[in-house]
């Protein structure tokens, strides 16, 4: 007979949880456009090999591409659709500390371009969630009537100066919007495009090392 579904296994996003050391830190990896619950679990586990994984699947579909939610066109979100799912994200990961026993206070994200977008959405949002954010190609997710108070929360921002994607003014007004709110916030734009140099790389490994050390 087939074993019974766990009830306890959070269901309201497809995902891949990779349980790491004991105490350790959890990434939480959000992919880009046309990425999946797979894309980042190689890099996660190399950037912070102790760290448990936690990756959902954007539930919103373009062209056929998974993304976390929907855009109107290159650059101008569906704001209604983005807060419904970062709601939902937000839900997503409650259900999964307690589904995985995960340190509440341990949850840091690691977004991707789309994956980004959602992530700084979650900071602004819900501010108690996380406890550091990794935001790759990120662009403003919306402008909030009122910053939320993020005082000392570790950011690192890491925008390229040749992205097709991200207009510089953008990223760096997110980077002083995060600041305002009182985030620790690491910000430096690289020679490059909207891809990851090996010099970035090693700058998101000393972060995370950083604050998974931080007492």
């Amino acid at each position: 007979m087939d074993n019974p579904p766990d009830i306890t296994r959070p269901a309201s996003f497809i995902h891949v949880f990779v349980p790491g050391a004991a105490n350790a830190v959890t990434l939480l990896l959000l992919h880009g456009t046309g990425g999946n619950e797979n894309s980042l679990i190689e890099l996660g586990a190399e950037l912070l090999p102790d760290a448990s994984l936690l990756s959902p699947r954007g539930k919103v579909l373009e062209n056929g591409m998974p993304r976390f939610f929907r855009r109107i066109s290159e650059g101008v979100f569906d704001e209604e659709d983005l807060h419904r799912r970062t709601s939902e994200l937000a839900t997503f990961i409650k259900e999964s500390i307690a589904a995985y026993n995960l340190d509440p206070g341990s949850i840091i994200a690691l977004g991707y371009s789309n994956g980004a977008n959602i992530a700084a959405s979650l900071v602004l949002s819900q501010p108690r969630l996380l406890a550091g954010a990794v935001l790759l190609r990120a662009m403003v997710p919306f402008e909030p009537t009122e910053l939320p108070k993020i005082p000392g929360l570790p950011v690192l921002l890491l925008s390229g100066d040749r992205d097709p994607l991200i207009p510089h003014h953008n990223a760096n007004h997110l980077a002083e919007m995060l600041r305002n709110a009182g985030a620790n916030v690491r910000y430096s734009v690289a020679h490059a495009g909207h891809s990851l140099t090996e010099e970035e790389l090693d700058a998101i490994r000393q972060f995370l090392e950083d604050v998974s050390t931080q007492p």
